[in-house]
């Protein structure tokens, strides 16, 4: 198996975001030095992904000029004699092959991915969702990459949620296998705390087959009225084609204000020169304890 592909669903609104992503796409959003987006196509880059399919729309073509050369700027630094940053925006605009495809309507992840088809044909590809970033060891669509070669099968990465929480996500039911996998035997979308099969939730992380597509395309709307991945992954799971694997690290979800806030203070407590101006900073806002 050999996994070369990322399809990086970026056709959605970003509700979650408004009013920042009002004229602003939500995956163009700083965090710290880079743009969301940025994070996601490296972790692929580092996983050993080289071309990266983005699911977009018209409004949204600001993400791929991202990747793409500014003579203009790069003419500006290079009179500037600023060379560090001549030598980033040049790196950025290198580092993938950018391949673009419209969703024009925004009918769910599902049709998302199914939107997709023509360029990933007969290939397993990888599916990196822009709100959840992760780092650190084990962790990642690499992890994934690395199972799904291992098995030949497709893999969703899986997290542990507190109970209260698992009516916002995709959640496995599955059978522990002896390296700590799991194979899945049921899927459910933002299940009830009452319904929901375990604590083993879906984030953005995906390894899928070729099959996905016939699967979607027989897709019918599920929760939210749209064609949810979740509900078609349940299709690989009855052919045993489907593992889930825990991930480690440290994850943020864009999408979550608190979140997102505290991704930007967890990336500059990492840079020697804010990180104790930061802390400074912080003490000062944060009350005085009595």
């Amino acid at each position: 198996m050999n996994i070369k592909k990322a399809v990086i669903p970026v056709a959605g609104w970003g509700t979650r975001s408004l009013p920042a992503t009002k004229n602003v796409p939500k995956e163009m959003l700083p965090i710290f030095r880079k743009p969301i987006v940025q994070y996601i196509v490296e972790e692929g880059i580092d996983a050993g992904l080289t071309d990266v399919v983005f699911v977009t729309n018209q409004n949204k073509t600001i993400i791929e000029d991202h990747f793409d050369r500014n003579f203009l700027l790069e003419q500006l630094l290079a009179r500037a004699g600023k060379a560090d940053m001549l030598e980033e925006v040049r790196r950025v605009a290198n580092m993938v092959n950018v391949i673009a495809v419209r969703q024009k309507e925004q009918l769910g992840l599902g049709h998302a991915v199914l939107t997709a088809k023509e360029i990933c044909k007969n290939e397993p590809f990888a599916v990196m969702l822009g709100d959840d970033l992760m780092f650190g060891r084990d962790t990642g669509i690499g992890e994934l990459i690395k199972a799904a070669e291992a098995t030949g099968k497709a893999v969703v990465g899986v997290i542990e949620v507190p109970e209260e929480k698992v009516s916002k996500y995709g959640v496995i039911a599955g059978e522990e296998l002896p390296d700590g996998s799991y194979k899945v035997t049921s899927l459910v979308e933002k299940p009830a705390i009452e319904d929901a099969p375990s604590n083993l939730a879906i984030i953005g992380r995906y390894v899928l087959l070729p099959e996905i597509f016939d699967i979607l395309e027989g897709q019918k709307a599920g929760v939210g009225g749209e064609i949810q991945l979740t509900d078609a992954l349940q299709g690989l799971a009855d052919q045993d084609k489907l593992i889930a694997v825990k991930l480690g690290g440290q994850r943020f979800d864009a999408g979550d204000w608190v979140e997102y806030l505290t991704a930007n203070i967890y990336f500059a407590l990492h840079d020697e020169e804010l990180r104790d101006e930061l802390i400074q900073r912080l003490k000062e806002l944060l009350p005085c304890s009595e």
